[in-house]
């Protein structure tokens, strides 16, 4: 007589091992929001570069699993929402736990997330017009998950310089990446053997900064 509504699900979205390790960056990432606030930079920083290993690794992985048209596109979004936490606030929370806080520190905060809106909204936009399966070779413009490496390094200088050179360093560093972000030119994705270093490299790097602790 009446029709058997078909079951729906008690929580919604996806958990397939195809976006678990995008997860494990986003928790990572607030994660290191928090350590950030609570002055630990070089445990904040930590938490940046294991999310960027986490980035370099999701596609692939999320791309050799079986999915629906639905599961592909939501990896699509969830995926840019990830890279918002983990490499544009998060970026902005060590900012602020380095005690930068002046006016002209909170309009480059303001730029740079926008920047990383415009970027990240502007790239699943061209992703739903291809094919999911088959991505570019290259990117346009920087990619925000370059916060990874980036960010670490230039704080890593702190041993080779003043307070206020720092300062002034990290600054024009994060006004000049919200530049390249929107900026249209063509970046070259790495090849699997660079995604590769790139891992050994972070873990080099999380080593460094542990020994700052």
């Amino acid at each position: 007589m009446f029709k058997k509504k078909k079951e729906e699900k008690m929580i919604i979205g996806y958990y397939s091992k195809s976006v678990f390790i995008t997860y494990i960056g986003v928790i990572s990432g607030t994660i290191g929001m928090f350590l950030a606030l609570s002055g630990k930079i070089s445990f904040a920083l930590m938490c940046l570069v294991f999310s960027g290993i986490c980035d370099a690794f999701d596609g692939k992985i999320a791309r050799k699993c079986k999915r629906t048209s639905n599961e592909k596109y939501f990896g699509i979004q969830i995926d840019s929402l990830a890279d918002m936490v983990s490499f544009v606030f998060l970026p902005i929370t060590i900012f602020y736990g380095l005690g930068y806080n002046s006016w002209y520190n909170i309009i480059i905060f303001a730029i740079f997330t926008l920047a990383g809106v415009i970027r990240l909204g502007y790239f699943n936009v061209i992703a739903e017009e291809k094919a999911v399966n088959n991505p570019v070779s290259y990117y346009n413009g920087l990619p925000v998950t370059s916060s990874a490496a980036i960010y670490p390094i230039v704080y890593l200088l702190t041993n080779f310089t003043t307070s206020e050179e720092f300062k002034i360093i990290y600054t024009l560093t994060m006004a000049f990446m919200a530049i390249l972000y929107v900026l249209n030119f063509k970046l070259k994705k790495p090849t699997v053997k660079v995604i590769y270093l790139f891992a050994v490299g972070g873990v080099v790097l999380i080593t460094a900064l542990y020994l700052l602790t």
